[in-house]
């Protein structure tokens, strides 16, 4: 069944990799749908799916979104149509109007931290957000040969206390966090419309991925941020909670390539996207201060319980040897050139911050 569709789907505006500048009509086009739209994945992959040849359109919440403008500024070709995952027959609307052949599903409540201030919030965007867009492609697509293909954003954070070394497709999942616990919900709901509905349904099980399109609230960003203003003199410390737990960090624009391949195979399945390396938050740190030529960073940094999470995930580490082989994915960006990226586009803001100010 699924071999047949994409043999279909390919017919109608498909463009082969290789020949993303070949030009289409808007009949011909492929259409995707991103939730999530105005974050860095939203963002990454839209301009992956362009290139591409996609026709994209965003699913905002709110008429007066103040992140509209920014997508609307850096991201002209994306069209975006109201809707909220938190209303069904918004959703349903949304996907009328649209017809989309692809759906990717990044929309969430991800801070983490925030996740424990506003757990029922988080359970209803980050979980039953995730039911809501299956149930609405299900009934715009049909129970039967639904043409929509549909990728879930999962997360490491589902593995939680983690039970192996190295966390693969069949790890068991142990959460320590509402977001976790969220994720985990869609995740298994998706695996349940997958296997009820026989539809094209797929999670990519990502670990934790930055870059310079991260937000301010989250640790990563935080922290290259901080030290751009540590080096050029507006700022005096780096404010942190725990700096020993590990992480496996990759570079976004490296793992939406494995969301977009995700949905052009034959069959539907789930994918861990990780790159196998492991570092601690303070090692972050350092490479950040080492960009700017800080060595003795230590002294710049100050811990703060505030920061601290009530239950934290200690080690991430992921096996992506499935994705390697299956869908020919590899990460491009290291960790060194990750951490060099994200400082020094923050030396860059701050340095034109700066100009503006004086």
């Amino acid at each position: 069944m699924w071999h047949t569709n994409l043999r279909a789907r390919r017919g109608v505006g498909h463009v082969e990799p290789g020949h993303e500048g070949a030009t289409a009509t808007l009949d011909q086009m492929r259409t995707a749908l991103i939730t999530g739209i105005t974050g860095q994945d939203g963002r990454f992959l839209a301009d992956l799916l362009h290139e591409k040849g996609y026709r994209v359109v965003g699913l905002m919440k709110g008429q007066n979104n103040p992140r509209a403008e920014l997508i609307q500024r850096e991201h002209p070709f994306v069209e975006l149509v109201h809707g909220d995952l938190c209303d069904l027959t918004s959703l349903v609307t949304a996907l009328s109007a649209i017809q989309p052949d692809e759906v990717y599903n990044l929309g969430a409540i991800s801070f983490v931290a925030m996740s424990f201030n506003q757990a029922e919030l988080t359970a209803n965007v980050t979980g039953l957000g995730v039911l809501r867009m299956l149930e609405a492609i299900r009934i715009v697509g049909g129970n039967q040969n639904n043409p929509i293909r549909f990728y879930q954003a999962s997360s490491s954070e589902m593995f939680g206390k983690v039970r192996e070394a190295l966390q693969n497709e069949k790890t068991p999942f142990h959460p320590r966090s509402p977001y976790g616990c969220a994720k985990v919900f869609g995740h298994d709901i998706t695996v349940n419309y997958r296997e009820s509905y026989d539809m094209f349904a797929c999670s990519g099980i990502l670990f934790n991925h930055e870059s310079e399109r991260r937000g301010m609230e989250f640790v990563t960003r935080k922290i290259t941020n901080a030290v751009a203003r540590i080096k050029l003199g507006v700022q005096h410390e780096l404010v942190l909670g725990d700096l020993e737990p590990r992480r496996d960090w990759g570079y976004a624009g490296d793992y939406v390539k494995a969301m977009w391949l995700m949905l052009q195979q034959d069959q539907p399945d789930d994918f861990v996207v990780a790159t196998g390396e492991t570092y601690q938050v303070k090692e972050f740190v350092r490479l950040a201060f080492e960009a700017v030529g800080i060595d003795d960073w230590q002294r710049y940094v100050r811990q703060d319980a505030r920061f601290m999470r009530p239950s934290e995930v200690d080690l991430l580490i992921g096996d992506a040897s499935k994705a390697e082989r299956e869908l020919g994915w590899k990460r491009e960006v290291s960790f060194p050139d990750l951490v060099r990226k994200m400082v020094d586009n923050d030396m860059e803001i701050e340095r034109r911050a700066i100009a503006v100010a004086n």
